[in-house]
């Protein structure tokens, strides 16, 4: 039943000129903040860390675009009861709706392939650096969207799913910055202030992105999207009744 609603999901993305929206979008603000502010051309190196720096503030305003319709239209319309009545579990809804949403915005990163190509043509890149950029790339996406998939089952209204999805995110990728480590320094003990520094995307993201693939900073993005699609099937539950 998974892949039903996967299949089902996916499709209807591309039923709507939203897919091909989001797509063209990601596509030429990577190519501007690559190009142009990441200074690509004026750095002298052949590799895509000008590229990966700028996802963490892409996905900020683009992948809680795509999650706020996940539950909240299906709320509004009235169609998440009849969802819910079919034979499929919560759980499978739940998969079925993240990882349809994981897959189609893994298409449009997979769609940045000519920049990966421009970088082998100037150059010799370290390729294996490239595929963890990659790799965590998808699963910060994956955090933002299991984020923004849990607001969406909270409310009914797309734009407040949107909004709240968004500084939440936002709350997680500056949690590692230093002047939000050095308010908390200032009064909380050192364990909450590596609390808070460990909870960032940011710094997750950066370290994968670098080629370095510490079990911790894998286990920290799968942990995220787990814990936060398990809250969102439990405001599911409980607000189905509504």
């Amino acid at each position: 039943m998974i892949g039903t609603i996967f299949k089902r999901e996916l499709r209807a993305y591309f039923a709507t000129p939203l897919a091909y929206v989001f797509i063209v979008i990601f596509l030429a603000l990577s190519g501007v903040f690559t190009f142009y502010l990441g200074n690509f051309y004026g750095r002298g190196q052949a590799d895509l860390q000008p590229f990966f720096g700028f996802h963490p503030w892409l996905y900020l305003l683009l992948v809680p675009a795509i999650a706020m319709r996940l539950w909240a239209e299906e709320r509004k319309s009235g169609t998440i009861e009849l969802l819910l009545t079919l034979p499929v579990t919560m759980w499978q809804a739940v998969l079925g709706k993240f990882l349809a949403a994981w897959a189609f915005v893994g298409i449009a990163l997979a769609l940045t392939f000519p920049m990966w190509i421009t970088v082998n043509y100037l150059g010799n890149p370290d390729n294996g650096v490239i595929i963890a950029g990659y790799l965590g790339s998808l699963l910060m996406a994956g955090g933002y969207l299991a984020i923004g998939a849990c607001v969406s089952a909270a409310t009914k209204n797309q734009v407040i799913a949107f909004i709240a999805a968004l500084v939440i995110c936002l709350l997680f990728t500056l949690s590692g910055f230093p002047l939000v480590l050095d308010a908390f320094s200032a009064w909380a003990p050192q364990a909450v202030v590596e609390l808070v520094s460990s909870l960032s995307f940011l710094s997750h993201f950066q370290a994968i992105s670098k080629g370095v693939l510490a079990l911790s900073d894998l286990l920290y993005f799968l942990v995220m999207i787990g814990a936060w699609l398990l809250a969102g099937a439990i405001v599911i539950d409980l607000k189905k009744a509504e």
